[in-house]
């Protein structure tokens, strides 16, 4: 068991894919904190916003891959196709399934005034995907996390 978790905390892979995911959310939870000088702890877990955790995951999982296994391995191209349809789909789908969301949401409020079924339905969720700018600094960040914790810290 413990060379177990010895092993996991000593692949690279995982350290900065996971390093990076939880960076962002943390960037994420303090950007939040400045923008509405409230502090909401589901920032620290929840997606959408800026940084993309997402795209910090999956583009730190690849440059890593890149640095260790190389440009021509099969596991960094799957990788990279992965990195990308992740961050596609973080700006097309779920991008547009929270703006379907806000409108559903006022929807619901306004039928709320009327005292229909629907009164009992919570909120749906609205944060939940990126504009492409969040995607991009996602990305840069896992990048760079990559970067520092495979060449620098770790080498």
């Amino acid at each position: 068991m413990l060379q177990f978790l010895k092993d996991m905390v000593c692949n690279e892979v995982l350290v900065s894919a996971i390093g990076s995911w939880v960076m962002a959310q943390v960037v994420k939870t303090f950007i939040h904190l400045f923008a509405t000088k409230k502090f909401v702890p589901e920032r620290l877990i929840g997606s959408g916003g800026m940084p993309s955790c997402h795209s910090a995951a999956m583009c730190g999982l690849t440059t890593s891959l890149l640095i260790n296994e190389g440009i021509s391995s099969p596991i960094t191209a799957i990788a990279c196709v992965m990195s990308v349809v992740v961050m596609y789909d973080a700006v097309g789908v779920r991008r547009e399934t929270g703006t379907q969301s806000a409108v559903l949401n006022e929807i619901l409020e306004n039928d709320r005034r009327g005292e229909s079924r629907l009164t009992e339905r919570k909120r749906l969720r609205e944060h939940i995907g990126h504009t492409p700018i969040q995607v991009w600094v996602g990305a840069a960040l896992g990048i760079a996390f990559a970067l520092v914790y495979c060449l620098v810290v770790i080498k």
